[in-house]
């Protein structure tokens, strides 16, 4: 049975809060650096996809972008289903219920974000508690389960197959 896999990846490390307006704060060099570096090492791990989907802030979409100079994605596009608070949920409804080619690429959707929502919406598919996990800046986690139609709104039995810092992925 074919799989669906989600790759979640929170922003990089971004200018502090209250220097810029919060929707502009951007990706610090140190964050710009560090999160290459985990885009390139998720990519050497076999962790690609066709589509990234990203929030509209800048940090969220300059460590998009980020990835798919790293060669994480073939495609970007915001959406504002991943800004602060949103709800992402349709947007992973309508990306399971997209025709896709069969393959590990087509069957994996990395959505670039902040927290604690993604840890939020893993948690949710998951089915832990929020709170169980957290990723750290420019961190990843990926989920996984069976490829069924149609999607289900309720928290599907998804399998938690990474959770990563960016200090373990320069480990491994």
């Amino acid at each position: 049975m074919a799989e669906a896999e989600l790759l979640l990846l929170r922003h990089g490390v971004a200018e502090p809060r209250g220097t810029v307006e919060e929707s502009l704060r951007a990706l610090t060099p140190v964050g710009r650096e560090r999160t290459r570096r985990v885009c390139q090492r998720a990519r050497q791990l076999g962790l690609g996809a066709a589509t990234l989907i990203s929030s509209p802030l800048v940090r969220a979409r300059q460590t998009g972008e980020l990835a798919l100079e790293a060669g994480l994605a073939e495609t970007l596009t915001c959406s504002d289903a991943l800004a602060p608070g949103a709800d992402p949920w349709p947007l992973l409804r309508d990306w399971w219920s997209g025709d896709r080619p069969a393959t590990s690429a087509t069957n994996r959707l990395v959505l670039v974000g902040h927290e604690p929502d993604l840890s939020l919406l893993a948690c949710r598919l998951i089915g832990a508690p929020p709170g169980a996990l957290a990723l750290k800046k420019a961190g990843i986690a990926v989920l996984a389960w069976p490829l069924v139609a149609p999607f289900p709104d309720t928290a599907p039995p998804a399998e938690l197959r990474l959770l990563l810092s960016p200090r373990a992925l320069d480990a491994i």
